[in-house]
C-alpha cells in the first residue's frame, strides 16, 4: 500500500541525499533510501517501525556499493534486542583502496549492551534523529531539560551496531540540541518533530524549494 507522506533531505557534508516514505498515524512506519559519495559511494535502504509509544521495535538496513553488500536487522523482543547481520563481497577492500581504514563487521557482537535502548540511530540519517524527538515530544517540550538516551547506533556503511549515549535538549521554537561525546548540533524540527535542518549534515527540501 502506498505510504501517505514523503520527506527528502539534501546532504551537506558529502554529495548525497535521503528520501523517506512514511506513515505516522499509529506510531511510525517508514522506508527510505540514503545515498552518499563517501567514504565510498554507497546506497543504504532501510525500513523502520515504532510502537504507538514511539519506541523503536524493528529496523532493517541494507547497504551496498561496488563489490560489496551488507545487511542488518534489529528486532526488539521481550525488552532485548535481537541483531542479525549478513555480508557479501569485500567492503574493506573498497575502503582501503580509497585511503580509508577498514570497517567493523556488520551487526553487534554483544546485543546485551543495547539493553535499555528505546531508539535506533542510523548514521547520517535525519529521519532517525527524529525518532527520539518525536517519542519524547521534544519539539514542544520545556526549554533546557536534557534527556540522556542510550541508543542502538548503526554505523554506515559498515552496518556495525554499537551502543551510544546521546543527549537531546529542547531549546524552544522547534529547536533541539543533539549531542554525543564529541559532537553537538542544534536541530530545527517541524511541528511534528521531524528534522528540517541538521547543520553540517543535511537540510530538508521540498518541491517548492
Amino acid at each position: 500500500m502506498p505510504l501517505p507522506s514523503v520527506l527528502f533531505w539534501e546532504r551537506k557534508d558529502v554529495p548525497g541525499a535521503e528520501h523517506a516514505l512514511l506513515d505516522a498515524r499509529d506510531g511510525l512506519y517508514a522506508h527510505g533510501t540514503v545515498l552518499a559519495a563517501a567514504p565510498v559511494p554507497f546506497t543504504c535502504r532501510y525500513e523502520a517501525r515504532t510502537g504507538p509509544d514511539g519506541a523503536t521495535v524493528r529496523v532493517d538496513v541494507r547497504a551496498e556499493g561496488a563489490g560489496w553488500a551488507r545487511g542488518v536487522r534489529l528486532e526488539l523482543a521481550s525488552g532485548r534486542w535481537r541483531v542479525t547481520a549478513s555480508e557479501q563481497g569485500d567492503l574493506d577492500a573498497a575502503l582501503v583502496a580509497t585511503g580509508h581504514a577498514s570497517a567493523g563487521l556488520p551487526g553487534c557482537a554483544d546485543p546485551d549492551l543495547l539493553f535499555g535502548a528505546f531508539d535506533v540511530d542510523l548514521g547520517g540519517s535525519p529521519l532517525f534523529n527524529s525518532l527520539p524527538i518525536r517519542r519524547l515530544g521534544l519539539e514542544s517540550a520545556t526549554d533546557g531539560v536534557s534527556h540522556r538516551l542510550s541508543v542502538a547506533f548503526v554505523l554506515v556503511p559498515s552496518l556495525e551496531v554499537v551502543q551510544a549515549d546521546q543527549i537531546y535538549t529542547p531549546l524552544g521554537d522547534n529547536r533541539v540540541r543533539f549531542a554525543s561525546e564529541t559532537f553537538s548540533a542544534d536541530l530545527t524540527c517541524d511541528g511534528d518533530g521531524f528534522v528540517v535542518d541538521y547543520p553540517g549534515l543535511a537540510r530538508r527540501v521540498t518541491a517548492a524549494s
